[in-house]
């Protein structure tokens, strides 16, 4: 087996989580965060849906993280990010940067929307 080292060029990638925060690319952002490949930053969690939506031409695919445990998220979410073209994958927030971190590597059209864990 051979081993590869994952770069990401430009890509933000998320370094580690804890209970209430994120490090993302050296970076500490404390509660809920988004991720794109080119930025880090808070987010309003759950009900900021217009913060989401406005990455439709940027992104393809949300990787929404919804903490310790995956569970629905707010069907108004939901629709918006379907209204926008925005595909969703639900999960664990700790699934959520893993898999955002692979696909970011690979250079997909992919954000990270978590909550913290």
């Amino acid at each position: 087996m051979q081993f590869h080292e994952v770069t990401y060029d430009s890509a933000q990638p998320v370094d580690s989580y804890g209970p209430g925060f994120f490090r993302v690319a050296g970076k500490v952002v404390h509660g809920p965060v988004l991720v794109t490949a080119e930025t880090a930053s808070a987010w309003g969690g759950l009900d900021d849906i217009d913060s989401l939506t406005a990455l439709a031409d940027q992104i393809d695919v949300l990787f929404l993280g919804m903490g310790a445990e995956i569970a629905h998220p707010p069907a108004a979410l939901r629709e918006a990010l379907e209204e926008a073209g925005i595909g969703i994958e639900l999960m664990g927030s700790a699934a959520a940067c893993r898999t955002y971190n692979v696909l970011i590597a690979e250079g997909r059209r992919i954000a990270l929307a978590a909550l913290p864990v």
